[in-house]
């Protein structure tokens, strides 16, 4: 998911300085000429890494990966969709090796553009984590779930998304719009398959009904203010996404995440080597390291990201996907009727004001 990113602090300002000291050339505001320029100089063996993650991520795992393996990194930074396009218009002679990052959804609809590799980790994934298709390489995923302020809710128990109907919270739930914020238009899938058991049921339909009524027309701007406006006190409850609700837990902030009792989605981001990348080599090695124990540790104790390896540490501010009730969304389905949807809900959010 092209998500904003929000990470945990914890050992991100010693890292960022490891990064002054060590990704030489590796820069996320270089301009398009010099970027081209690296790229394209092959001779110093550069590891050419295209990405949309955010800059705690980048520092806590590249420096890791230069200094296990001896090999030099070069980044480019862009949005999911900018990144696409660029590997689309160099099909054929990519100045890119790795896309680190974006939603394994999207990726599975650009096979084209990806070249084969599964890592030598692979079965010390869990299911979710596993690279099923030969290019595809899920690394963390992220879950939908509510955020609750507990020293505002009050003693409104919340379970999960039928606790959202309970008419005291009339206009006092925080949730983005499933047309702008991709971590809304996740809350919106994940509760029509958890509701509804697909995206189709009117049983699913008649609970975002009964929902949109109890937002008292009240919609968040964006996905990083629902978090911040539940963490403030602004709202009692908001529905969001795991990464930034761990952050807000881990530094202390009066919140507690729920897993909604009706099950919650993950959705895996991937990795994948870009098809004719120049330095094939080195990209299996990436591979190989961000499915390694040790990236999968900094995933997910350094950092608040969900690490796909069964052997990998969680933070205590993590809980296990064990305690936690998973779904399963069709991810080729919503990819497919995603307009569709957000109309629907369009429509019902309309009808209620």
């Amino acid at each position: 998911m092209n998500r904003p990113r929000y990470r945990a602090a914890a050992g991100a300002a010693v890292l960022t300085m490891t990064v002054a000291a060590t990704l030489v050339g590796c820069s996320t505001s270089a301009s398009p000429a010099e970027e081209t320029s690296a790229a394209k100089d092959k001779s110093t063996g550069a590891l050419v890494i295209y990405t949309p993650n955010a800059q705690n991520m980048i520092n806590a795992i590249i420096p890791v990966f230069e200094k296990e393996s001896g090999i030099k990194v070069q980044l480019v930074t862009a949005g999911t969709g900018e990144l696409y396009q660029r590997i689309q218009s160099e099909a054929g002679n990519p100045g890119g090796d790795v896309l680190f990052g974006g939603s394994e959804a999207q990726a599975v609809q650009s096979k084209q553009l990806w070249d084969k590799y599964v890592s030598t980790n692979n079965k010390d994934m869990i299911a979710a984590g596993q690279n099923v298709d030969g290019v595809i390489t899920p690394y963390v995923a992220d879950g939908s779930n509510l955020l609750v302020n507990t020293e505002k809710i009050g003693d409104i128990k919340i379970t999960g998304y039928q606790s959202l109907l309970n008419p005291k919270l009339k206009g006092r739930i925080a949730f983005g719009d499933p047309s702008q914020s991709s971590s809304a238009f996740a809350q919106l899938t994940n509760m029509l398959k958890a509701t509804g058991g697909n995206y189709t049921s009117t049983k699913g339909w008649d609970y975002v009904k009964s929902l949109i009524n109890n937002l008292g027309g009240k919609v968040i701007p964006s996905s990083a203010e629902v978090v911040k406006d539940v963490a403030d006190g602004e709202y009692p409850v908001g529905l969001t996404y795991e990464d930034p609700s761990a952050t807000y837990v881990s530094a202390g902030s009066p919140v507690k995440i729920v897993y909604p009792k009706e099950g919650a989605v993950y959705l895996p981001s991937g990795t994948e080597i870009i098809k004719g990348a120049k330095n094939m080599k080195s990209a299996k090695e990436f591979i190989d390291f961000i499915t390694s124990k040790k990236a999968q540790d900094i995933f997910g104790s350094e950092l608040t990201n969900r690490p796909l390896r069964k052997d990998a540490k969680l933070g205590s501010y993590m809980t296990p996907l064990s305690d936690i009730h998973v779904i399963q969304e069709d991810t080729n389905y919503v990819a497919a009727h995603k307009a569709d949807i957000v109309t629907k809900y369009q429509q019902l959010f309309a009808q209620a004001q």
